[in-house]
């Protein structure tokens, strides 16, 4: 049985001094099992929706209000759909085309053995491999999905989405997606193992140390 909505998808969304637009989607933390953000669009123009972050709304009778004014609510970040998993499996009572995911991954016990993530990870690669990363708090890691992974010699692929350990939200990995070099291979890289992220993600590690990474498996997000 679903949850019941807080936020009621159609509603009329105001600021503090005037109105808004519609609330189109939500937006989910698959890790945390939370809404994050509402997409909210205006209703006149051309204008993107924008990500208005859960704690600014509050659900009335006649709508959504937010904490904010018109003119904040249009500098909040663009709700680009690119840079979440579409669809929702109902958890939180809202259709497929009504729910919006960020593409963050617990991993999976399956071939890994948990030893912590960003701790010390045992992995099983044709033998046991341990693998120690550093760990970086979400909000400091400034990557989106689709964004292009560079080796020190040459591009491998984009980003599919950060790997995040389930207890205290930190960045660990983050994950290729399904065109990377090595085809269906699942392949996580160390948060260690970023150089930057200025132009995309570029790697201190070259196409063959990234190939030779042990596979892993990962938790879909719902």
């Amino acid at each position: 049985m679903s949850e019941p909505t807080e936020f009621t998808i159609g509603s009329e969304v105001s600021s503090s001094d005037g109105p808004c637009g519609e609330l189109r989607r939500v937006v989910i933390d698959p890790i945390a099992r939370a809404l994050t953000h509402l997409v909210v669009e205006p209703k006149h123009g051309r204008e993107k929706g924008r990500l208005v972050p859960i704690n600014l709304a509050t659900p009335t009778t006649d709508g959504v209000s937010l904490a904010c004014t018109t003119a904040e609510f249009e500098k909040l970040d663009q709700a680009e759909v690119t840079q979440f998993i579409p669809g929702g499996n109902g958890r939180f009572g809202y259709g497929q085309d009504q729910m919006l995911s960020w593409p963050y991954y617990g991993l999976g016990v399956g071939s890994l053995g948990m030893g912590g993530v960003g701790m010390g990870l045992g992995m099983q690669a044709p033998g046991p491999v341990v693998v120690t990363n550093d760990s970086v708090p979400e909000g400091e890691v400034e990557v989106r999905r689709g964004d292009h992974v560079s080796a020190t010699d040459g591009a491998i692929g984009r980003v599919r989405g950060l790997v995040v350990h389930p207890g205290d939200h930190s960045v660990t990995h983050v994950l290729l997606d399904e065109g990377h070099l090595w085809g269906q291979k699942r392949v996580a890289i160390p948060i260690s193992a970023v150089k930057d992220v200025e132009d995309g993600v570029r790697l201190n590690l070259t196409k063959d140390e990234v190939r030779d990474l042990p596979a892993v498996e990962v938790d879909e997000p719902d």
